[in-house]
């Protein structure tokens, strides 16, 4: 029942991901906000969230106790998650969203399964191999067929697949070490940890921001719980349910798990933008959900170092 109720919470992080990018195309259009702006503020809100969390729960402690145990860890993390996000925000500006999401999202899982199985020396089975290979064409429908906005400039489409695929590869990264951490520490206090070291790295964006003459912050009210939406649900709520999770779902499933973010990202398209996906979308969409209801936790214990 844990291992399943892990899984859910993963799923659950995806979903608030994929609340996200609609999130981040309001503000842009609405105050001129740059991607690395909003990117900064969302770990940044974050960080100010869980920090007051922790104090109102009496968690300092455990967070302290938790930096003191794993800091290079949980500094590796955070600043690989602000990397993640801005290597993916910068690919899909030259290479449109459809080719940076399919790239990035897609190529995670695969690499956390290849690092799993050849560190514990073993084979895929011919089931997780069709579960993956359901996933990725999902996704690949889904991704070609939902429309978010209008294509980016491929100015520059070799670079943007090269960002698109560093985007990848530092998720897996950190979802395979954040499995490794899950197994050892609070996961109120991991969130808190790794979201504070993001937020120091993204923090000179704000100043470059200003430099620049770029809008540093939303004035109105909208805005501003926008960006205090971005913080609090889809980085410190979802984070807190990813590291959750990931006590009990190894890297390659949580990996999977997560590519319900364009599912989340279409159906809400679909009610805010009266967007709709075509039957292929659909598919796509099926074929995700599908391979995530096959996934079994309880079959890849954690690997703990």
């Amino acid at each position: 029942m844990s291992a399943r109720l892990g899984l859910l919470q993963v799923c659950a992080a995806g979903v608030l991901w994929g609340t996200g990018g609609l999130v981040l195309t309001v503000l842009h259009e609405r105050d001129g906000l740059g991607a690395m702006t909003v990117s900064a503020w969302r770990m940044l809100l974050a960080a100010v969230a869980l920090g007051a969390f922790v104090l109102a729960t009496g968690r300092v402690s455990t967070v302290r106790r938790t930096f003191r145990s794993h800091p290079t860890a949980v500094v590796v993390m955070g600043c690989g998650t602000a990397i993640y996000q801005g290597l993916y925000f910068v690919s899909v500006l030259m290479v449109g969203v459809s080719v940076a999401t399919v790239v990035s999202l897609g190529l995670a899982p695969v690499l956390a399964a290849a690092w799993e199985h050849s560190r514990a020396r073993t084979r895929p089975t011919a089931r997780d191999v069709k579960v993956l290979a359901a996933a990725l064409i999902g996704l690949a429908l889904i991704s070609a067929t939902a429309s978010h906005g209008s294509p980016a400039p491929l100015d520059r489409p070799l670079l943007g697949v090269v960002l698109a695929i560093g985007a990848g590869a530092t998720y897996a990264g950190t979802t395979v070490l954040g499995h490794t951490l899950a197994s050892r520490t609070e996961p109120v206090a991991l969130t808190t940890c790794a979201t504070a070291a993001g937020a120091v790295l993204l923090a000179p964006f704000l100043g470059v921001a200003a430099a620049s003459g770029e809008p540093m912050v939303g004035t109105s009210a909208l805005s501003l719980a926008l960006l205090a939406y971005l913080g609090v649900a889809t980085m410190a709520l979802a984070y807190g349910l990813l590291y959750a999770g990931l006590r009990t779902t190894p890297g390659s499933a949580a990996t999977l798990a997560t590519l319900v973010e364009p599912i989340s990202a279409a159906a809400l398209a679909a009610i805010v933008l009266d967007e709709r996906l075509n039957a292929a979308g659909v598919a796509g969409a099926a074929l995700i959900l599908a391979a995530v209801l096959a996934i079994r936790p309880a079959e890849h214990p954690p690997v703990v170092n």
